[in-house]
């Protein structure tokens, strides 16, 4: 409601000009129907029934965030209030680009509020983009047998951008005293990974930090949107090779697992649905070969699972499944192939596979109508060998309006997909997000990846607070924090630059969000399409694990909601901070 004046604030001009007052009863009735129609909007909204339930302890942490979050747009979102800071040509602000903000958020208290926040469970993260290459390097350098190779000598810095570089186990590294940074070197040549990074100019910190460079976006790459979609996508695919080749080899493929579940663990979250191109080779501890098959890593990672869920940090970790996932660039034949190893990985680990999806660069890739025979077949030999395999595609990670790329959410939602990813162009369908929420397809978002990707140069231009508000079911996922330059796993910063970015989410927007990340989470048992359904539309009310995690969540968020209340309390007075 807009402030009202006492009859002896009015300037005489205005009684003389007859302009009307704010305590004109025309004019309430004006403001009265303003506020109508905006409660009638908000009730149209996906989170419209969360926030009708909230408890009233709820409802004050809320207001008490709300209140927090005002602040900090006055403070720590405003240069002029902030002391001891070096000048900076970067002007601050709440929603400001992901890289230039990370250092800034990290110190705030709503930041701190978010990480305590329980989560739910990650739906769209690919695995091979979730482990740190600090981590990784660090890891290949003490494990004994590890040996890097590249496609040409590595003598320039030219060439160290350029080149392609990989990692592998090998019994019998070159100890010939050839460099990799020499023009000596004969390209393919496996050399010692330690031998490498002592000799490497700067040092084994100069190595490690070219691996860095080499396997993750860095802050300036993410700004430069003027050099489009195409050019930061071939950077982004350059990264996952180096990230593989590293991550791949059993021993640091088992230490990475139980850091990752930690750290997952830690942010608030409970579940899991990777995703994972099973393209590069796994290797055992010691062999001199590469296996052939997936095998031995899907026996290592549910080892590995298990071996974490009987930790003390473990206890509240429901688990993870895999949607394998294909490149979209592969021919028939290869997707055929690549189609039945799903299959078997299915037979032989039926807890571990989850669903199936095709993954790249969507603009640059084969598009879902072009797939749509392969697709067939794969549903066909499904119900052959008597798995269920049901479909989680990416669809709508793109800019186009209309054309191919930008059709695949069609073919995605004929095709039966339980959830989308991404689904950023999803916004401009009236007709599809009409059968989206008819169908109960969510939409796993995931903004500061398509910020990075170079799809919207910052959460307050993206769509999803359009999806919100007409009722699509969505929740946040963090994609490939590792090649994307977060620096953490977890959902800590996706779900705070939202809170930052729209004045309509709050944390009752967000616990709304992790609400349906469990609503909607591919939990086994494995479920045919009308009891998925019935599943996510009974919720905490139904029976069966979904309804029984929901009704877990719900108790963390009330517990986490006192919380917020206890820690701030100065904040909850009369809606004034002391």
């Amino acid at each position: 409601m807009m402030a009202s004046d006492t009859a002896a604030d009015v300037p005489d001009w205005e009684i003389e000009d007859g302009l009307p007052q704010y305590t004109d009863p025309f004019i309430q009735k004006y403001y009265d129907g303003r506020e109508a129609l905006i409660e009638q909007e908000k009730a149209r909204r996906s989170d419209n029934s969360f926030r009708q339930s909230l408890t009233p302890l709820a409802t004050t942490a809320c207001a008490i965030v709300s209140r927090i979050r005002a602040e900090e747009h006055q403070t720590i979102w405003s240069d002029s209030h902030v002391e001891n800071e070096p000048t900076s040509a970067v002007i601050h602000y709440p929603g400001m680009m992901f890289s230039l903000a990370k250092k800034r958020m990290e110190r705030s208290k709503t930041y701190q509020i978010v990480r305590r926040m329980p989560k739910g469970a990650l739906l769209h993260a690919h695995l091979d983009a979730m482990i740190d290459s600090d981590f990784l390097v660090d890891q290949v350098l003490a494990t004994e047998g590890m040996v890097i190779q590249a496609s040409q000598c590595l003598n320039s810095a030219e060439a160290r951008r350029q080149a392609s570089v990989t990692f592998q186990y090998s019994k019998f590294p070159d100890c010939t005293g050839s460099s990799i940074w020499s023009s000596d070197y004969t390209p393919g040549t496996l050399v010692a990974a330690v031998a490498a990074a002592d000799s490497f100019p700067g040092g084994r910190d100069g190595f490690k930090a070219w691996i860095v460079s080499r396997s993750t976006i860095t802050p300036q790459e993410s700004l430069d949107h003027h050099h489009g979609i195409d050019a930061v996508w071939k950077k982004f695919g350059s990264c996952f090779t180096i990230l593989g080749s590293m991550f791949r080899y059993e021993p640091i493929f088992r230490a990475s697992l139980q850091r990752l579940f930690r750290q997952l663990r830690d942010d608030g979250l409970q579940w899991a649905d990777f995703r994972m191109a099973f393209v590069a080779k796994y290797w055992r501890e010691g062999q001199a070969g590469a296996e052939e098959g997936q095998e031995a890593l899907f026996q290592a990672f549910g080892e590995e699972l298990a071996k974490f869920q009987a930790t003390e940090e473990g206890k509240g970790w429901w688990g993870c499944r895999f949607i394998w996932t294909t490149l979209r660039v592969y021919c028939k034949k290869e997707m055929v192939e690549h189609m039945k190893q799903c299959i078997a990985i299915k037979k032989a680990f039926p807890h571990l596979i989850a669903g199936y999806d095709v993954v790249g660069q969507e603009d640059l890739g084969r598009s879902l109508a072009d797939l749509t025979p392969e697709l067939f077949w794969f549903k066909k030999r499904c119900m052959e060998e008597g798995v269920s395999i049901p479909f989680f595609f990416h669809a709508g990670e793109c800019l186009g309006d209309g054309d191919e790329t930008d059709q695949n959410l069609f073919d995605a939602i004929l095709l039966g997909t339980r959830r989308i990813g991404h689904g950023f162009s999803l916004y401009k369908h009236p007709l599809l997000i009409e059968l989206v929420k008819q169908k109960k397809i969510l939409i796993e978002a995931c903004p500061i990846s398509n910020e990075v990707l170079r799809l919207t140069s910052s959460i307050k231009s993206h769509p999803l607070p359009a999806l919100l508000a007409r009722g699509v079911s969505v929740a946040l996922s963090n994609d490939d924090p590792a090649v994307l330059g977060v620096g953490k796993n977890g959902l800590t910063h996706d779900f705070w630059q939202a809170l930052q970015g729209w004045e309509n989410l709050g944390l009752e927007g967000l616990g709304s969000l992790a609400e349906n990340s469990i609503r909607y989470a591919a939990f086994e048992p494995d479920q045919d399409g009308k009891e998925w359904i019935k599943d996510i539309k009974d919720g905490m009310y139904g029976e069966g694990i979904r309804a029984a995690r929901m009704r877990e969540w719900t108790t963390q968020w009330n517990e986490f909601c006192q919380w917020v209340i206890m820690e701030f309390a100065e904040y909850g007075s009369d809606g004034e901070n002391a």
